[in-house]
């Protein structure tokens, strides 16, 4: 056994000096020439803790450079992680190799792989094992063991949830679908600027609800703003030229275009000539199949189809049969009384310059509502050229759900400001639940949020809200929890919603979940953390890192636990702290890591974070990726965790 374990360490060195040495003929490297031979050893490597490592083994001389034995100390020190050396020892006899049979058994006690282990190990060696020496023999040396542990291939995220996996037949109002509010804004809601970056942005995440606010502009061409604001203007027909170009980039599945319209009916219908002739045979202008809709289609029937959201005059069946006619100049009227948009609702608007009183007293803190004006009556009108494009997403005003459940057709849908949404989440849950089984119904943020903030989404998704509308521009847990929900399905920007939110007669609410509830024991094990940013308050590598782990879904359901503090260490933090929780809806649940440096006792700065669906947890050990606020990933930092939950 001594002698095969020699052998081992033999060709585990040769392999490694054959690597590096070309790069030793001078006799030492300097800090850019170890980045460049770690990037050949391929591994992540992020420069500031290479930078650190370095510079710790070069001030002990005075001297800018590294010999091979350092190098070598380094390699060891970021890569060799003592809780893979502790796990891969606990399989390997030898502790210098894993058979095939050995890594089946890893596989199946601690990854909890059930089916095809066998090919599945022997993919892993192939793919991951960088000795070929070993790589023949079918076995896997600690070198590709950490390669695999570091891999996609032990993501937290499931891996068959990185494709489409949900049934994409169910009427489009059975899914929850990626929304965003005032795409053309990047900014603020007041004086910011309006950018075709916005629509870019959203699309390329998968989003599949997109706002246009149209106004009328110079030379008969309609423009895009947040009206009676001081946000700048694009023009209408460049949003449909970048709609056009992005839409299916990120998903397959349809995009729904939500038109806030303050058109005049001349520029309405230079909007329809636009929507026409740039999108082509993506706008979707007929029905698919009867134009007797008494069921919506499904995501898989409009596949590549991008829809108007608007109001409409009369029916489907009688917009496609005019569309057989020349409507060009004709318009129809719509009582504002029963379809005014209800962006346009006065309490729901924000002054340009709101009123800043320093006074504390509630009654001056919220002006009273306007009183309803009798000029709602008053009559739109519409170019039916624009009308009839809007075939399954025609905008109705809500006005109650009893009026919904006896009037409401099943292609008119609402959208609902986050305020009143909120008073029928705490006093009508039931009938919420109700509506949106059978209507697709849009949230939106209240236009006080003038600096772009956002509303947490997961209240509105608790009651099967379908668009949950966010201002994609600005970055926070809302965008978080938004980001993290539409991972899952493939990042189609379609969930299905849990079937006790599409049926009819359901009595779910949140806040009582009775029946509903499939309860989930959920344990993890924060192991450690791996090449963590530093923060941006501390001019060393040395943040003092904590990981609050939270739930997200029903109110019963929510809940924060924090890890302790591991001081001045960003390279490999180890906690060794284990947390249990009882989730009552894990169907709804959205779990995010975020890691903090702790400034103080009472102020910690942000440094990275992950969320995902309950749902899409691998069990086993998991490697966690870090995103920073913006959405970016901050690979190669990572948590290490075990999951289990049954």
């Amino acid at each position: 056994m001594t002698r095969a374990r020699s052998l081992l360490n033999l060709i585990s060195h040769t392999w490694f000096l054959s690597v590096i040495q070309n790069e030793f003929r001078t006799g030492k490297i300097d800090l850019d020439s170890t980045m460049k031979l770690l990037e050949t050893l391929q591994i992540p490597f992020d420069f500031a803790h290479v930078k650190h490592v370095f510079k710790k083994t070069v001030d002990k001389r005075k001297t800018n450079t590294i010999n091979i034995e350092d190098f070598r100390a380094i390699y060891r020190a970021i890569v060799h992680r003592v809780e893979f050396q502790e796990l891969f020892r606990a399989y390997s006899p030898n502790n210098k190799i894993l058979a095939d049979t050995e890594l089946i058994e890893f596989l199946r006690k601690e990854q909890y792989e059930t089916e095809g282990c066998e090919t599945m190990a022997l993919e892993i060696i192939l793919k991951h094992e960088p000795i070929e020496e070993v790589k023949k023999r079918r076995q896997m040396s600690f070198e590709g063991f950490i390669r695999y542990m570091n891999s996609e291939d032990c993501l937290i995220f499931k891996s068959d949830h990185r494709t489409v996996y949900q049934d994409m037949n169910h009427p489009l109002c059975d899914y929850f679908i990626s929304s965003s509010h005032n795409t053309y804004l990047v900014s603020d809601q007041l004086i910011g600027p309006s950018d075709l970056w916005g629509y870019t942005s959203a699309l390329v995440k998968g989003c599949r609800c997109l706002e246009i606010d149209c106004w009328d502009g110079s030379n008969n061409e309609p423009v895009v703003y947040h009206g009676h604001t001081l946000t700048s203007k694009i023009l209408f027909h460049s949003v449909i030229q970048v709609i056009d170009k992005y839409a299916f980039v990120a998903s397959d599945y349809p995009v729904v275009l939500s038109l806030e319209n303050h058109c005049s009916p001349k520029q309405q219908e230079v909007m329809a000539e636009y929507l026409e002739s740039i999108l082509g045979d993506k706008l979707l202008t007929s029905t698919i199949g009867d134009t007797d809709v008494t069921q919506l289609p499904s995501p898989e029937a409009l596949k590549f189809k991008i829809l108007v959201k608007n109001k409409k005059v009369g029916t489907i069946e009688e917009g496609m049969l005019r569309r057989n006619l020349d409507s060009h100049g004709e318009t129809g009227e719509i009582s504002d009384l029963e379809n005014m948009s209800d962006e346009d609702e006065s309490d729901e608007r924000a002054p340009l310059f709101p009123r800043n009183d320093s006074s504390k007293r509630k009654s001056e803190q919220k002006p009273p509502a306007p009183p309803r004006k009798k000029a709602k009556m008053k009559k739109t009108k519409i170019a039916l050229a624009l009308s009839d494009l809007v075939i399954y997403t025609k905008s109705e005003k809500f006005v109650s759900f009893e009026h919904s459940l006896a009037n409401q057709k099943c292609y008119e849908n609402n959208s609902i400001g986050e305020t009143q949404a909120r008073k029928f989440v705490k006093h009508s849950a039931k009938e919420f639940v109700s509506h949106t089984s059978r209507f697709i119904t849009r949230i939106y943020p209240k236009g006080t949020r003038a600096t772009s903030s956002n509303y947490n989404p997961q209240e509105f998704w608790n009651v099967g809200c379908q668009m949950v509308a966010l201002n994609f521009q600005t970055p926070g847990v809302q965008m978080e929890l938004q980001n993290g929900k539409f991972l899952d399905n493939g990042g189609c920007g379609y969930v299905l919603k849990p079937e006790f939110l599409r049926k009819h007669n359901s009595t779910f609410t949140p806040q009582n979940v009775g029946r509903y509830s499939k309860p989930m024991s959920l344990s993890i094990r924060l192991i450690s953390g791996h090449q963590l940013p530093p923060s941006n308050l501390s001019k060393t590598n040395k943040a003092d890192h904590l990981v609050h782990i939270e739930i997200y879904g029903v109110p019963e359901d929510q809940t924060k636990k924090k890890s302790s503090v591991i001081k001045s260490n960003a390279l490999n933090p180890r906690w060794d702290e284990t947390f249990s929780f009882t989730v009552q809806v894990p169907e709804l649940a959205l779990i995010r890591f975020c890691v903090e440096d702790e400034i103080s006792l009472v102020a910690n700065d942000f440094l990275g974070q992950y969320t995902l669906p309950l749902l899409s947890l691998s069990k086993g050990y998991r490697s966690v990726p870090l995103f920073s606020k913006d959405g970016d990933n901050l690979k190669p930092a990572s948590l290490f965790v075990h999951i289990w939950y049954y």
